[in-house]
């Protein structure tokens, strides 16, 4: 897995307001999503956000130190509505 560009579609993410942070974001997103991405460390209430999302054919990717990855404290689980870098996150991991 290349770090680097990981970090950067997941910045040029955030930029380009494609990125849904939180699970609280994510439990009140009503349009489409096209990646979940959680970190192994989250607790109940995100792992309850990870499940809802799992019947809805979304990909969902468990990795290691998203906090890192994202550059936002604390982070825990991020939704991704951009299809093409969702394509390119996903293919990365």
């Amino acid at each position: 897995m290349e770090i680097s560009k990981l970090k950067g579609y997941i910045n040029i993410s955030h930029k380009g307001g494609y990125l849904i942070i939180g699970s609280d974001a994510l439990k009140n997103y009503k349009k489409k999503i096209y990646l979940i991405v959680y970190d192994k460390s989250a607790q109940k209430n995100t792992m309850k956000i990870v499940e809802r999302f799992r019947g809805n054919e979304i990909p969902i990717v468990e990795v290691e130190n998203l906090e890192e990855l994202t550059s936002i404290k604390n982070c825990k689980i991020i939704g991704l509505k951009n299809k093409n870098l969702s394509d390119l996150i996903s293919n990365l991991l």
